[in-house]
């Protein structure tokens, strides 16, 4: 479940039907679905790969949203980091035993995350990775401010620039690296778009292929807000809505 700190660790859906959700990624992405014990008497259930937990899923009622869980080191001495930095906090540090302690927090500009410190007893078995189907490929952040934005996540979490992209109208997007020092970086940052009501993160799974993965969207009830379209590197992108509301994005290297 976690990888080195400072980068997105794990994948959250809120959701307001778990069945249907879960229906639905399992069938559009290639997951498949655990119910796991939980101690305040919430159900949850993971998205696994195999045997390898990718994501996980709860239902809190009428909102709908993913949010990605950045793991550290200290997760109360980084919620104290965050405050200096602007963030704010929306769900005080909590402890699962025998899993994490997390808090749910915002950056400056209003992106939810999770900052977490995962219990050194947590089974935290290799996961498979990128572009492999299931996984988790790119990170986007869409924001009121670009510079401000980046200079949380540096300072906070170590996060470095790869290079910036010229979108004509749309401005700039910011490629950035989580520290493993990938040639074409782990995500990207650009202002956010007037019809997106708040900053916040969006994250793109990977599929065999995005017109099948498309078919599979519409067939369950979701929809495709854009796309597909190829993006620098030759790979293949949609950005989508579930059923029940939540936006997602899909990427692949075939069309």
């Amino acid at each position: 479940m976690f990888t080195p700190k400072g980068k997105f660790s794990w994948y959250e859906l809120m959701t307001s039907d778990t069945n249907a959700a879960g229906k639905f990624y399992s069938d559009v992405v290639g997951w498949t679905m655990q119910e796991m014990p939980s101690g305040d008497g919430q159900a949850y259930t993971t998205f696994n790969l195999g045997s390898v937990g990718i994501a996980g899923m709860l239902n809190v009622g009428g909102h709908t949203g993913w949010v990605g869980y950045i793991s550290v080191d200290d997760v109360d001495a980084h919620v104290e980091k965050i405050g200096e930095a602007g963030g704010k906090m929306w769900r005080p540090v909590t402890d699962i035993p025998g899993m994490l302690r997390f808090a749910v927090m915002s950056d400056p500009q209003g992106a939810a995350i999770v900052v977490f410190t995962p219990d050194p007893a947590m089974p935290s078995p290799e996961r498979p990775a990128p572009p492999a189907s299931g996984t988790i490929g790119w990170h986007e952040l869409y924001t009121t401010d670009i510079d401000g934005g980046f200079d949380f996540y540096n300072k906070l979490f170590g996060w470095t620039k790869v290079s910036d992209m010229d979108m004509g109208p749309m401005g700039t997007y910011r490629i950035f690296d989580e520290g493993d020092q990938k040639q074409m970086g782990d995500g990207g940052m650009m202002l956010k778009a007037p019809h997106i009501p708040v900053s916040c993160w969006n994250f793109y799974f990977c599929v065999d292929s995005i017109r099948g993965a498309v078919q599979r969207v519409e067939s369950g009830g979701g929809k495709v807000l854009y796309g597909p379209a190829q993006v620098p590197g030759g790979g293949w992108i949609i950005n989508g809505q579930d059923p029940q509301g939540a936006m997602f994005s899909l990427v692949s290297n075939k069309e």
